[in-house]
C-alpha cells in the first residue's frame, strides 16, 4: 500500500516541528483538540502517541501496518514514549515502560526471515519522541497527559552489534513457531522464552494475542544515550545468552577455586573485601571497569543483574535476596492491574547473574573461594503465584487503609529494641514467613524512616525473595 502524501516529510521538516514541541505541554501542542475525546473515553490509550501524530505530524489516525513516516525518502517508525526520573539516580532519566512494536503473528513469522520481516521493518529506522510522565502516580487518566512535558526527540538506528542482538531473539521466537507445526495448544510455552531473549519479550501472556516489546531496560539505554548519559562499553560483543553464558564458563575454568583476596588482588581492585565486591568482580572478569553491572552498557540494555550468593561447603544458602525498592507512588484506587505494575515488569523484564563463592570463614569474606556462575529467571509460576499475590496485598492494605505499625516481637515475644534505644516496627506487608516473595525495609540508617505511605513513617521499602527458595532456584540450575 502506498503512503500518503501526508506521511512524507524532509528530516529538516520534522525537526522543526519537534523543536516546536519542546518543553511545552502535550495540552498546548495539541492544535486539532485531540484531547477532546477523553471526555468521553477517559481511559483511552495512546493519548500522547496520537497527539504527536494528529495535532504536529497533522495526518489522520490509522490502523496500517506500514511505518508512519517517510522522511527523506526512509520508511520511519514513530513511537511516542514516556520518560520519567530515575528512582536510583535522581538526575537521569528511564524509560516509564517497554515498547511495543508489533504482533507476533504465527501465521506470517514462520515463512520470513529477519531482514525482510515486519519485525525489523518497525525498527529498521525509528522516531522516538520523549514526554515526561511527571505525575506521582504511576497510572493517570487519560486526560492529565496534557500536563505532561515534550522533552526531546530522537533518530535511533541500531548499531550492527545491536541489530544482531535484535536478530538472534527474533530468531529465538520465530524457530520456536516454527517447531510448533501449526499446533496453538504450545502457544503458552512462548512467555518461557524470555530467559533467552536480550533486547525484547512477548507480551500479553497466551491466549491474549502477544506482541513483541522492546524490554524498558533497553528502551532506558537508548533515552540516556540521546540525554547524554553513557555508559561504559565492554571490550568483547556478546548478541546471545548463549554466548554470555560462554564467557562465564570461561572465566571459571580460569579462577575457580581461587580466594576474594587472590582474585581481588589480580584485577587489582582496591576496595574493602567484602560480600559488595562480587558485582565489581565480575565486571572486572567481563574485561570492565565499573564498580556496578548496571553501568556497563549490555547489562543494563538487557535487565542482567548481579547478586554475590555464598554458600556453605555442603551448598547450603539462609540469606534472602534483596530485589529492588517499592514504588508506592503507582499505588492508585483505580488501578489495581499487577500486569501494568512497576513489580511485574521487573519479574519478567530481568534476570539475575548469580556469582557464586564457597564459604570457608563467616567472619572473613576474602578467604571464600569463588566457584562458578549460575543465571536466574524468574518462572511465570513464580510470578502467577507468589509475585502477584503479594503486590495484590500491598494495594489492598494502602487503599483501603489497612496499613499499620506493628511491633517487632523476638522470639521470646517480647519487643525488639534497636541499637538506639527505639523499640522496633515494621508495617503488615507480607513478611517471609508468609510468603517466598515478601516485602521488607532497609536503610543505612536504622534512625531514619523516610518513607510516609498512609501517614505511617518506615523505612524504605523492597521486594525480596527468601533464601531458601533462592536455594532451590539455584540447585535447579546447572552452572554456566
Amino acid at each position: 500500500m502506498a503512503i500518503e502524501a501526508e506521511h512524507k516529510f524532509t528530516k529538516r521538516d520534522v525537526e522543526f516541528l519537534l523543536d516546536c514541541c519542546l518543553n511545552r505541554t502535550l495540552g498546548e501542542i495539541d492544535r486539532n483538540h485531540v484531547f477532546d475525546k477523553t471526555i468521553k473515553s477517559p481511559k483511552i490509550t495512546g493519548i500522547a502517541g496520537d497527539v504527536i501524530e494528529q495535532s504536529v505530524f497533522g495526518y489522520k489516525a490509522n490502523s496500517s501496518k506500514e511505518p508512519d513516516l517517510i522522511v527523506d525518502g526512509v520508511k520511519t517508525e514513530l513511537k511516542t514514549t514516556g520518560i520519567r526520573f530515575s528512582k536510583k539516580e535522581k538526575n537521569k532519566y528511564e524509560a516509564k515502560e517497554p515498547v511495543s512494536i508489533t504482533a507476533v503473528s504465527p501465521n506470517t513469522i514462520i515463512d520470513e526471515e529477519f531482514n525482510t520481516s515486519h519485525f525489523w521493518q518497525k525498527l529498521e529506522h525509528l522516531l522516538f519522541v520523549y514526554y515526561l510522565y511527571s505525575s506521582a502516580k504511576k497510572t493517570v487518566s487519560a486526560a492529565e497527559y496534557a500536563a505532561f512535558l515534550v522533552k526531546g526527540y530522537q533518530f535511533v538506528e541500531f548499531s550492527d552489534d545491536d541489530k544482531e542482538i535484535l536478530k538472534q531473539d527474533w530468531l529465538i521466537v520465530r524457530n520456536f513457531i516454527q517447531s510448533l507445526n501449526k499446533n496453538p495448544s504450545f502457544y503458552p510455552e512462548i512467555s518461557h522464552l524470555r530467559s533467552k531473549l536480550l533486547f525484547i519479550d512477548t507480551a500479553p501472556k497466551w491466549p491474549h494475542p502477544p506482541r513483541f516489546r522492546l524490554k524498558r531496560s533497553l528502551v532506558t539505554s537508548i533515552v540516556q544515550s540521546h540525554f547524554k548519559e553513557s555508559l561504559e562499553q565492554l571490550p568483547q560483543k556478546y548478541d546471545t545468552y548463549s554466548e554470555i553464558d560462554s564467557k562465564c564458563g570461561e572465566i571459571t575454568r580460569l579462577y575457580k577455586g581461587w580466594t576474594v583476596s587472590k582474585l581481588v588482588k589480580e584485577f587489582e581492585i582496591n576496595e574493602k573485601i567484602d560480600k559488595g565486591i562480587g558485582e565489581r568482580l565480575v565486571v572486572r572478569m567481563f574485561g570492565g571497569s565499573a564498580k556496578k553491572m548496571q553501568k556497563i552498557d549490555l547489562f543494563n540494555k538487557i535487565g542482567l543483574i548481579g547478586k554475590t550468593i555464598v554458600l556453605t561447603e555442603k551448598g547450603k544458602r539462609t540469606e534472602d535476596m534483596k530485589l529492588f525498592r517499592i514504588d508506592f507512588d503507582e499505588i492508585i484506587p483505580d488501578n489495581n492491574n499487577f500486569s501494568e505494575s512497576e513489580i511485574y515488569d521487573f519479574f519478567i523484564g530481568n534476570q539475575v547473574l548469580c556469582i557464586m563463592f564457597e564459604e570457608h570463614d563467616k567472619n572473613d569474606f576474602g578467604k571464600n573461594t569463588f566457584v562458578g556462575f549460575k543465571r536466574l529467571s524468574f518462572s511465570d509460576e513464580l510470578i502467577d503465584l507468589c509475585v502477584k499475590p503479594v503486590w495484590e496485598r500491598i494495594w489492598h492494605l494502602v487503599i483501603n487503609k489497612e496499613l499499620k505499625d506493628i511491633p517487632v516481637l523476638d522470639k521470646h515475644g517480647n519487643v525488639r529494641i534497636n541499637k538506639t534505644g527505639v523499640p522496633q516496627t515494621a508495617p503488615n506487608f507480607p513478611k517471609s514467613s508468609e510468603s517466598v516473595v515478601f516485602v521488607r525495609g532497609d536503610s543505612s540508617d536504622s534512625t531514619k524512616k523516610t518513607e510516609i505511605v498512609n501517614g505511617i513513617r518506615m523505612y524504605r521499602q523492597y521486594i525480596w525473595i527468601k533464601g531458601s527458595y533462592v536455594s532451590e532456584m539455584l540447585a535447579s540450575q546447572s552452572f554456566i
